[in-house]
């Protein structure tokens, strides 16, 4: 018997994969964290990948803005955020002409949370604001090449000086969070993100991929036009230690992060399996059913066909997203949501469509609090009380010698399978 730990929410599960069903357990390189976040995090500031530094380019006096990443993401802001305002005052820049920005996109946050996110002497010392894409006071910048009419936070917008934060990893329609995208969505109004987003039915815009994939092209340009001064970019190991930290020019200090994650996290495979048990990573990945698709999302290449996907995501909140629950609700096929999503983008609904897409090709057996009227009536799923319990199951709908594959992080690998 091989027991595989996986993430669940802040703990772990053990799943028990019988021996001679067991293929391999696909996992991200063991990368230790770097013992001193905070130094490599400083070091990086003061010797950026490219562009100029802070030193040359920021001056007392100016307004700053930085935007920082929230709670559904696993950047280090409490690491970063320090680094950056300290250098910041060493240039004569006060407290009082910082703003932080929480790049919320189309999600929502509190601010009674930001201790959280950057410890309470930070919310406490900086004016904070969250950002509403829904805001009647966002300001237009401009449109990009793709139609893209760019509105972003007023904040940003006003400032004399532009910094955003983040982490670099896989993304599965944008090929990779950080960079660029703590603009659009990040800190973009909602006509902006769907203008953006509705390019996510093109076969380019997927985990791993920037070569033609019109969203990332199109979250550039935004990015551009909002005038980026300089970013700190991190990379996490699947325990989310910091292994390293980019800073610098935007474009370079991107590009600098995806060829590390790519290193890191695109993990070649042998062969497919009838079954795979997956975790998203645990929390934030797996906070919600809409966020715990990415783990669906990177190992259905590695699944047969009529395979069986086994999800363990605790889902404290639910499915989520109510236009995810309302559009897997109303559209009965895979054809009508896309023909929805060409008419009228709307966030949530693309979701609906990834979803109905998997399970055009696998059944997902969930595991999690979510009660079975809505895993089963709604999204079409089957569900187990337990990991074990969802194993024996797939067992027998696919035969006691089916081989196992198991992916403990899988919201931030992309599994390859070598051909």
């Amino acid at each position: 018997m091989v027991e595989v730990w996986l993430p669940y929410n802040n703990t772990e599960v053990v799943a028990k994969v019988p021996d001679e069903n067991f293929l391999d357990i696909i996992d991200g390189k063991e990368v230790k964290g770097v013992d001193n976040p905070t130094e490599l995090i400083s070091n990086s500031i003061e010797n950026p990948v490219s562009g100029m530094k802070l030193e040359e380019s920021a001056k007392s006096g100016d307004k700053v803005a930085i935007v920082i990443d929230d709670e559904t993401r696993p950047s280090p802001s409490h690491l970063i955020i320090p680094c950056l305002v300290n250098k910041l005052n060493q240039l004569g820049i006060k407290d009082d002409s910082i703003t932080i920005i929480v790049g919320s996109g189309m999600h929502s946050s509190r601010l009674d949370k930001m201790q959280d996110l950057i410890g309470e002497e930070y919310s406490k010392r900086f004016n904070v604001v969250i950002h509403d894409c829904n805001s009647k006071d966002l300001v237009y910048i401009g449109k990009t090449s793709f139609g893209t009419e760019v509105y972003i936070n007023k904040f940003f917008a006003n400032a004399d000086f532009r910094i955003l934060t983040g982490d670099i990893d896989l993304h599965y329609f944008a090929g990779y969070g950080g960079g660029r995208k703590s603009v659009l969505p990040a800190i973009s109004g909602i006509k902006t993100i769907q203008q953006n987003h509705k390019f996510l039915l093109n076969p380019k815009a997927r985990t791993g991929n920037l070569d033609g994939n019109i969203i990332h092209k199109d979250m550039e340009e935004a990015a551009h036009l909002a005038g980026v001064n300089f970013v700190v970019n991190v990379v996490l190991n699947p325990q989310k230690e910091v292994i390293q930290s980019f800073a610098g020019d935007m474009n370079q200090t991107f590009l600098q992060g995806v060829k590390l994650v790519d290193e890191i996290y695109k993990v070649p495979v042998g062969e497919t399996a009838s079954i795979v048990i997956v975790s998203p990573g645990g929390h934030p990945y797996d906070v919600d059913l809409y966020q715990s698709y990415k783990g669906v999302d990177s190992v259905l290449n590695i699944v047969k066909d009529n395979g069986i996907i086994i999800l363990v995501a605790e889902c404290s909140q639910g499915y989520g997203n109510e236009v995810f629950y309302e559009w897997m609700v109303k559209y009965k096929t895979i054809k009508n949501l896309e023909r929805e999503l060409k008419r009228k983008f709307v966030l949530g609904g693309h979701k609906a469509y990834y979803f109905m897409k998997a399970l055009e090709k696998v059944r997902i057996i969930l595991v999690s609090i979510i009660p079975d009227y809505y895993t089963t009536n709604v999204f079409k799923l089957h569900t187990a009380k337990s990991v074990n319990a969802a194993l024996s199951a797939a067992l027998r709908m696919k035969g006691k010698k089916s081989k196992i594959l198991v992916v403990p992080h899988a919201a931030t690998i992309l599994p390859i399978l070598q051909k």
